[in-house]
């Protein structure tokens, strides 16, 4: 939705807890190229409707690329590698509005965003390893944000992490009172609006350019290859079968 010159990119299938998919992955990012063309625009907002901002892979999704190639793995690991690219270099600046559960690939929309903001009953986590896969296609956004320390906690335990915590690593700007988010939102909103439009995207290019480490067409292969490598193994039909069937997995095979 577009108000102005401001971009809302809603996640909207609460239903699901507005999980991933192919077809959500293809939506944002079609939704992406949009906004990059549209010279109206000056500021895009990511937001969420239900009770969670995003849990990660939806059920349905993960079902089929457990039975996937490894062919069509990389391929689809390559599309939510493009979709976090394009979000992470959009020209326009960004703002994202974290509530309730952000996990899995919902932790590396919100890396990749320039700013963001929590509600302080928001938490996040990196569970991929509980099913016997990795964080790979949002690995670089997340590190970068977290620094390499604390993703060798996180990324091998799974653990939540609470917005308070989120907030201390610098995965977020801001945790404000659930109530208050809203308002947040609308006042970093309008600090954005207020500053020069070309100076705004000219510091976007500049942290780019003076960043020590690229996220680049070789890192995006590079990690989609090792998902696809990691969901075509033993261990991960196995994790993924068992969170499905909601037992423990067996990881004696």
């Amino acid at each position: 939705m577009i108000e102005g010159a401001v971009a809302r990119l809603t996640l909207n299938r609460p239903e699901v807890h507005n999980a991933f998919d192919d077809r959500l992955i293809e939506e944002l990012t079609g939704a992406l190229e949009r906004f990059e063309q549209d010279q109206r625009l000056r500021l895009v907002i990511l937001n969420a409707t239900g009770t969670s901002f995003s849990a990660g892979a939806d059920l349905n999704w993960m079902r089929r690329t457990a039975a996937y190639s490894w062919e069509e793995n990389f391929a689809d690991a390559q599309r939510l590698g493009r979709l976090m690219q394009m979000l992470d270099q959009l020209a326009l600046p960004t703002l994202v509005q974290i509530h309730g559960a952000a996990l899995g690939g919902g932790v590396g929309l919100v890396a990749a965003c320039d700013i963001a903001v929590a509600a302080d009953s928001a938490f996040f986590a990196l569970a991929e390893v509980k099913l016997g896969l990795i964080p790979a296609v949002i690995s670089p956004y997340v590190i970068r944000a977290i620094g390499a320390r604390a993703a060798r906690r996180y990324f091998l335990t799974g653990e939540r992490i609470t917005a308070q915590q989120a907030l201390r690593l610098g995965l977020v700007h801001e945790v404000v009172p659930d109530k208050q988010l809203d308002d947040r939102l609308a006042e970093l909103a309008q600090t954005l609006l207020g500053n020069g439009p070309q100076a705004v995207r000219a510091a976007k290019r500049l942290i780019r350019t003076a960043g020590r480490d690229a996220i680049d067409a070789s890192l995006i292969d590079e990690t989609a290859r090792r998902i696809a490598e990691q969901r075509a193994s033993a261990e991960a039909k196995e994790g993924v079968a068992a969170f499905l069937e909601k037992r423990k997995p067996d990881w004696r095979y």
